[in-house]
């Protein structure tokens, strides 16, 4: 737990002082993959011995619990008379409606149809930063994210087996609206708030509220506090859900949401691996063809544009 919460009082510092450098922001973008993808196959071993939803609850509230400890030494950035109702809508979409809508919606669906519905976020993500916060929309960074989301789509084409049910194709439509419309927000309002609060009150009002709704539809006893799910619920809880929001509100907010987002493709490929690892999943012909589309689609997205000078005006330049 140390180690845990050095992590996060360094990826609250990181920046604070003005821009990530390039270093810091792939090392924290690697780190965000590789926790969020890791989280796919944990949860899958840990749902065996917890219901969904006070799972989802019981993370959240850890991960608030653990950056509260942090963000009380930092009282006067909280500003609560100020900042509650962004805090509000932010718990609304990223963990209420997010990690609450994809519990039940997966149920509905084969897992890789529903991952790849989820998926889109990045894609949506990219048009409302385009619509609502002014970035840039090339052809290239289009064709990108479309090369992102395919790669997705092949990697899960092996769970699209099965009855489609409109319900779950609608819960994991809103799932990954919430997941993008929350993000929009967090970043057009990053001006006036504190990273490290800022995760900690949505996590703490998410996962009162997922708890409550767990309370009233499922049993706290039927919760086995075995050892290994203790332990992916401290690793989940403090690496996945309180390092990873924090290092994503980082990464929005000193970069562009469509260059951020295009990274989260590569979560699927990551929770494959792991799944092969943690699961005993056999490594197929879509995750590498989807590994491929997915490494196209975010260099695609990051490409940057040569501007050509005239001859000319180089040499003046230079003189």
């Amino acid at each position: 737990m140390v180690s845990g919460s050095s992590i996060l009082v360094g990826a609250y510092k990181t920046g604070k002082s003005g821009g990530i450098t390039p270093r810091k922001t792939l090392l924290l973008l690697l780190f965000l993959v590789m926790v969020w993808g890791i989280n796919w196959p944990l949860t899958k071993l840990a749902l065996p011995d917890v219901p969904p939803v006070l799972f989802s609850g019981l993370r959240t509230l850890i991960g608030g619990a653990l950056l509260l400890f942090i963000a009380m030494r930092h009282r006067e950035k909280l500003q609560w008379k100020r900042n509650w109702p962004v805090y509000t809508v932010l718990a609304i979409f990223n963990i209420i409606g997010y990690y609450g809508l994809q519990t039940v919606g997966i149920g509905y669906l084969p897992a890789g149809l529903f991952s790849t519905i989820v998926f889109l976020q990045p894609v949506l993500l990219s048009l409302f930063a385009w619509l609502w916060l002014g970035e840039s929309m090339s052809v290239l960074k289009v064709v990108g994210l479309l090369f992102g989301f395919a790669g997705v789509a092949v990697i899960s084409s092996g769970g699209l087996e099965g009855n489609l049910s409109p319900l779950g194709i609608g819960l994991a439509v809103a799932s990954a609206l919430c997941w993008a419309i929350g993000t929009i927000y967090m970043k057009k309002k990053s001006a006036q708030l504190d990273s490290l609060w800022t995760v900690t009150v949505q996590l703490l009002i998410g996962g009162v509220v997922l708890s409550a709704i767990g309370s009233g539809t499922e049993s706290w006893g039927d919760i086995h506090w075995t050892p290994s799910f203790i332990g992916i619920l401290l690793f989940i809880s403090v690496f996945v859900i309180a390092a990873g929001w924090l290092v994503y509100f980082k990464l929005m907010d000193s970069g562009e949401a469509s260059t951020v987002g295009s990274y989260t493709f590569a979560i699927p490929v990551i929770a494959n691996i792991f799944s092969v690892i943690l699961l005993g999943e056999s490594v197929t012909l879509p995750l590498l063809i989807g590994l491929v589309m997915i490494a196209v689609g975010i260099g695609l997205v990051n490409r940057k544009r040569t501007i050509v000078v005239p001859v000319k005006q180089a040499c003046d330049n230079r003189s």
